[in-house]
């Protein structure tokens, strides 16, 4: 096999990795990258908007001494985000309470409690609710959560 043609392989290689990494379903060259470059577009607007999520978090929760709270509809689901800059320990159980209260399944949840309070969780979409309420039910649960927190 010549050089050319070892080449030509690892090009055809490389194209199929980015056209399987980015979900494409093009054939040609010029339509695998430009999917990938539009998916890594998407990519970057959903890196910005989890840093903007972060930046609101963290100065709502600085301005109150309750946990800030983000609820975004996903296509299937919901996406809460809790923050608070102080360890609130019994908080994961009230919320969690909440969900189950909602009909709310929880599918994947990445939480800190150490020096923090952090909890990524992702809910699915029970058709009766909305994010709002999704919303007010973890701030509802937050509430009861601090009231009996503060009488301990």
């Amino acid at each position: 096999m010549g050089s050319r043609e070892k080449k030509k392989a690892k090009m055809y290689q490389k194209l199929e990795q980015l056209r399987s990494a980015t979900n494409s379903t093009a054939v040609n060259k010029t339509s695998i990258v430009v999917d990938a470059s539009r998916y890594i577009e998407e990519l970057k607007g959903r890196v910005e908007k989890l840093n903007q999520d972060i930046v609101t978090l963290q100065s709502s929760s600085q301005q109150n001494s309750l946990p800030a709270v983000n609820v975004e509809t996903l296509e299937k689901g919901f996406l809460v985000n809790v923050f608070s800059d102080k360890n609130c320990p019994g908080l994961l159980l009230s919320i969690l309470e909440a969900f189950e209260e909602l009909g709310l399944e929880v599918l994947d949840a990445r939480v800190s409690c150490s020096d923090n309070f952090r909890l990524e969780a992702v809910g699915d979409q029970n058709d009766s609710i909305d994010g709002q309420v999704v919303k007010q039910a973890v701030l509802q649960a937050i509430r009861i959560w601090s009231e009996n927190s503060e009488q301990e």
